[in-house]
């Protein structure tokens, strides 16, 4: 029995889902059936649990069951070391959504976040590694956001500004609107960069102080630079000052190029296979997924480490690309981290290692069956 755990989950006209309600043990929970059944849609809504917009980034008015004229909305009861705690989020009146916390409004959506954390892995993050590198720093957010869960408002915030100010600057708009709209991006910029920066150094410190695990090879991590042309400050006053500056002066190049060219959005994360000192790109196809899940268990210890709470965590279709014995090393690190795990797959059998260990629901047409 784990010390944090899910008892209970509810879900109401979310996805294909009309109303489903499930009674947790503690023990993991592995969700089996044909694709297409409601397995991920049910791991999206556990993941709204938390700051942001969930493991599929969806807008909030898309997530409603299509065949229902009542507003989306998912529940859980969560046994914490002071007792249990109701936690439900769903779609509000004015848009976007609410969260209610044993059963009044909360303040901020971060709220929640004193309750649980999350982190999770799904099929589209298996090219993280050799995609784009907006996908690697909305992971490395992700990742930010279970230590610091203001972090999704102020990427958000940022993101928000800078559209702001690419259209004024198409308008050719006023300097000092300009001005006061780069102060408030420098602003977002300082926060979002010193977040990553720390994040990441806590996270390499991790998995540098832990046993090398031949199942799950350790990554080494790093920001790439800020800046390309000069030196990065050290406190956020010298930055926003530095990111203020490069704006003003980069105008007529940004107009130009329909975009800003230079920011905390160019940054990268940067990943490498340690053993080899090999970029995680140019990994197999296996050392690649073996890279991803080493780093979501090690920054899973991270998180406990810092915050108190093992994040649980939400693993789709984890087990249909490891091979028999990275499967049971997957299991057993599951196992160790002393957290509440749910899984998906469409074969029962590649969970057979987890043996009693899991609590097992088939999904069919948006119902579950234990």
């Amino acid at each position: 029995m784990t010390a944090r755990h899910f008892s209970r989950l509810r879900l109401s006209a979310f996805r294909n889902y009309a109303a489903a309600a499930l009674d947790l043990d503690g023990r993991h929970l592995v969700l089996t059936g044909p694709n297409g059944a409601g397995k991920t849609n049910l791991l999206e809504a556990v993941s709204l649990l938390s700051p942001g917009r969930g493991l599929r980034r969806a807008s909030f008015d898309t997530v409603g069951n299509q065949a229902s004229d009542q507003p989306w909305a998912v529940a859980a009861t969560i046994e914490t070391p002071d007792g249990p705690a109701d936690i439900g989020t769903g779609a509000a009146t004015e848009g976007g959504r609410r969260v209610r916390i044993n059963g009044a409004n909360a303040r901020s959506i971060e709220e929640m976040s004193d309750y649980l954390r999350l982190l999770w892995l799904t099929p589209s993050m298996d090219g993280l590694f050799t995609g784009p590198a907006g996908d690697r720093r909305r992971f490395l957010d992700r990742l930010v956001t279970t230590l610091v869960p203001s972090h999704s408002s102020t990427a958000s915030s940022y993101e928000s500004a800078m559209r702001q100010r690419n259209r004024l600057l198409e308008e050719s708009a006023d300097p000092l609107w300009l001005n006061a709209l780069e102060a408030e991006m420098a602003a977002h910029a300082a926060a979002l960069h010193f977040a990553r920066a720390d994040a990441v150094a806590h996270l390499r410190a991790m998995i540098e102080a832990g046993a090398p695990d031949p199942a799950f090879p350790a990554a080494a991590v790093a920001l790439t630079p800020l800046f390309d042309d000069r030196h990065e400050p050290a406190s956020s006053p010298d930055l926003e000052a530095e990111l203020k500056a490069l704006w003003a002066g980069t105008r007529a190049l940004d107009r130009a190029a329909g975009r800003t060219v230079s920011g905390p959005h160019r940054v990268d994360f940067d990943v490498l296979y340690a053993q080899k000192g090999m970029p995680a790109a140019l990994g197999s196809t296996g050392e690649q997924k073996a890279l991803l899940v080493g780093l979501i268990l090690a920054h899973a210890r991270l998180v406990a480490a810092r915050t108190g709470i093992t994040p649980f965590l939400l693993l789709d279709e984890i087990a249909a690309h490891l091979d028999p014995d990275r499967r049971a090393a997957l299991f057993a690190a599951l196992d160790a981290l002393g957290t509440q795990c749910l899984m998906t797959g469409t074969d029962p059998m590649l969970f057979d290692a987890l043996g009693d260990r899991a609590q097992r629901v088939t999904v069919r047409d948006g119902r579950l069956n234990a």
